[in-house]
């Protein structure tokens, strides 16, 4: 529930009427991150709030009987579909591309999908990005199975730059200077993941992968050819708040952080032309 800071930064640059050629989204950041290209302004804070004690939205009963923490079917069609229906058609219009990643089990590898119309495809690597190991079923497409795009990469600058990226925008939901700590029980995991060793042997590094990428993350925000939107501290926030108003004050922080930053976020992404696929390019004024 870090991603509600994430909710909050991109509906500003929503309500500003900044976009980009091109953004991807892993895990939370893909399954909040979608509301942008559809712009629904609000659409994620809103639903978490009102489902977020819904035990067919999270909850240990659901994990136990289902084996999602977080419904499959409540999340991925009852609550798209009827209770707080996205915008495929404005999702489809919408000509900016929007990548999500999963990991693929097999590979212990990061698979990115392009998503087209927020139909029952996309859906499907929506919910595999966003499936925690443990807390979720693996996801089956096309005959491979997934899960948590996080695993594998955490946060898919390089992805985007590979597609042209020039000037990235990277939103992150842990403060500057954090990093990861190893896994701990590494030895229960191997065991529980002895029929998957590269995905087991992704988890076991991934902080080694995490505290890279921040790394690098740190070197190009220094060096002015990225812009990182993060909170300016802890969020003090856990994976299944339950509390609306806890979820209310980090989508507040996400909100304030970047309308603190709207001027330098303009300024970074330049006068509007575009660019090759994947520039972030401004086509509003604050």
């Amino acid at each position: 529930m870090r991603g509600m800071f994430t909710c909050g930064v991109i509906d500003v640059l929503m309500e500003r009427g900044i976009t980009f050629d091109a953004a991807a989204g892993i895990s939370a950041g893909a399954v909040f991150g979608c509301n942008f290209k559809s712009r629904q302004i609000g659409r994620p804070i809103r639903y978490n709030k009102q489902y977020c004690a819904d035990p067919r939205y999270c909850s240990l009963r659901s994990l136990l009987t289902t084996g999602d923490l977080y419904g499959a079917d409540f999340c991925y069609q009852e609550l798209p579909d009827a209770l707080d229906v996205f915008d495929r058609a404005a999702f489809r219009d919408n000509p900016m591309a929007f990548y999500v990643g999963a990991t693929d089990i097999e590979a212990g590898r990061c698979v990115f999908h392009r998503c087209s119309d927020g139909g029952a495809a996309d859906m499907a690597w929506l919910r595999a990005s966003a499936s925690m190991p443990f807390m979720s079923r693996p996801v089956e497409i096309d005959g491979k199975q997934y899960l948590d795009g996080g695993i594998t990469d955490a946060v898919p600058f390089a992805y985007m730059e590979g597609l042209g990226c020039r000037r990235c925008v990277i939103v992150l939901t842990q403060p500057k200077g954090y990093r990861k700590r190893p896994p701990r029980g590494l030895r229960l995991m191997r065991f529980a993941l002895r029929r998957s060793p590269r995905l087991a042997a992704a988890m076991a590094t991934r902080h080694e992968m995490y505290n890279r990428q921040m790394e690098e993350i740190d070197r190009r925000e220094g060096e002015g050819i990225a812009l990182v939107i993060r909170p300016p501290e802890a969020l003090r926030i856990g994976h299944t708040e339950k509390r609306p108003q806890e979820l209310e004050r980090v989508y507040r922080i996400g909100r304030a952080e970047t309308e603190r930053r709207l001027g330098e976020i303009t300024r970074f992404l330049g006068d509007g032309r575009p660019g090759a696929i994947g520039n972030t390019t401004s086509r509003g004024t604050p």
